[in-house]
């Protein structure tokens, strides 16, 4: 493990399971530790890929800027554990 994402989500939409996310990706080993990359936006959890804005950073990633795409290789309904893929394109 290189990193932990970290933050939490809150339900947003009436129509959809759409989310507000706030996220960091802390880093936690070599060139990059102790740097982070913050993700705030709107998620589409049934969307197969989903964009978010990347809102800043620090460390070697202060005043980062972009977006991320996030892929849900597997869900279980059951216990509501997921694996998502982001991507910094």
């Amino acid at each position: 493990m290189i990193g932990r994402a970290q933050g939490f989500y809150a339900l947003s939409s009436q129509e959809e399971v759409g989310l507000l996310m706030s996220m960091n990706f802390a880093f936690t080993q070599g060139k990059y530790n102790g740097s982070t990359i913050t993700v705030l936006g709107r998620n589409i959890v049934f969307n197969k890929v989903r964009e978010m804005p990347v809102i800043g950073g620090s460390g070697l990633f202060r005043f980062a800027r972009g977006y991320v795409q996030a892929r849900t290789h597997t869900f279980n309904q059951k216990t509501g554990d997921a694996i998502i893929e982001y991507t910094l394109p």
